[in-house]
């Protein structure tokens, strides 16, 4: 077995993130490649033949103050049969050689893998223990798109259902972008995330994701217009048969025509006729289906805005493992909290 960063494994890792059932949007080259733009370095660590990889990471890594070493992050990864102990024990190896290379105070590994696997055996024994913090949303709601489009419309929430049909028909209308859009979609999302009070990145930082995962049809921008004027937008990623909804925005003028609704039922309808059998609402509050199900129509806070909206088209509330840390140098502590810049 051996590690490899080399060009050529990441054609194939393309292929082996397609076909693993824990491939994901975090684990491609290309978040990779988008991190790093933006303050991370990255690597690509696989074990396997060249071109065909068995197990591997994206690794991303952080810098801490005065460069006196990093801290690496795994973001949904890494991927691997978790049922292959050996395997798993070859590949944590690896990482922690890599890990130390880089000067690494610290791995947060944060695994694809959902609550109810309980991965806690396999990561006591290498030395990593449950972290209070995460990185990524724990819960989301995963929609079942396999079925037919009015099979997936039945399984929505009514009102849902009403507010896609009533967007058509009032004549709101959705085209897929181009690069020339992006300034489009990135001023709806400065006016989403100052009227609903959360942060975005840069027009740089969605530019660059599109451009990466635009040239294998990996990426939809959607925009929901009226009378020519855009009324909201999206970008949904898609990786095997899973594709997900990342970042949405609305604008503030004619809220009646319900153009969200209808930019999320076509970004459905792209992950359908690209292969995808399920949609990844990405995020929703981490609390259990009572809680939500009680307290969705009184908060707004966090994610509870969003999942007033998620909810409605259907789907099944997923949580995952979480994250889990492994201190690799004794002033990691010191180091956390001197760091304020991660993720």
């Amino acid at each position: 077995m051996r590690t490899s960063v080399s060009p050529v494994t990441a054609t194939a890792w393309h292929e082996f993130l397609a076909a693993h059932p824990r491939g994901n949007l975090l684990q491609t080259t290309q978040w990779g490649l988008l991190k790093a733009g933006f303050g991370w370095d990255w690597e690509l660590l696989t074990l396997g033949e060249e071109a065909a990889p068995t197990c591997g990471a994206v690794i991303l890594y952080r810098h801490l103050p005065l460069r006196l070493g990093t801290i690496a992050y795994v973001p949904r990864g890494p991927v691997v049969d978790w049922n292959n102990t050996r395997l798993v024990g070859q590949l944590f190896n690896a990482m922690h050689q890599s890990f130390r290379r880089r000067r690494a105070w610290a791995c947060w590994v944060e695994p694809q893998v959902l609550d109810e696997e309980d991965v806690t055996p396999i990561f006591s024994d290498l030395g990593y223990q449950a972290s209070p913090r995460t990185i990524q949303p724990r819960s989301t709601i995963i929609v079942d798109i396999a079925p037919s489009e009015d099979e997936i419309l039945m399984a929505m929430k009514s009102k849902t259902r009403y507010n896609i049909r009533l967007a058509k028909r009032k004549g709101v209308t959705v085209r897929q972008g181009t690069l020339d859009d992006l300034g489009q979609f990135y001023a709806l999302m400065e006016e989403t995330g100052e009227r609903d009070d959360f942060g975005v990145h840069t027009e740089a930082y969605y530019r660059r994701a599109f451009e990466l995962y635009a040239p294998t049809n990996q990426v939809a921008l959607l925009i929901a217009e009226y009378e020519g004027q855009a009324l909201a937008g999206l970008m949904a990623f898609a990786v095997g048969t899973t594709a997900a909804y990342i970042s949405g925005s609305s604008s503030s003028k004619h809220r009646n025509l319900m153009a969200p609704y209808a930019a999320q039922w076509a970004a459905i309808q792209w992950a359908k006729s690209r292969g995808c059998t399920q949609y990844d609402l990405w995020g929703i509050p981490d609390a259990g289906e009572a809680q939500l199900e009680e307290e969705f129509s009184e908060r707004s806070d966090g994610l509870w805005g969003v999942y007033r909206f998620k909810r409605g088209f259907g789907g099944s509330v997923v949580r995952y493992a979480g994250l889990w840390e492994r201190s690799l140098h004794p002033l990691y502590p010191l180091g956390l909290r001197l760091y304020r810049g991660f993720p």
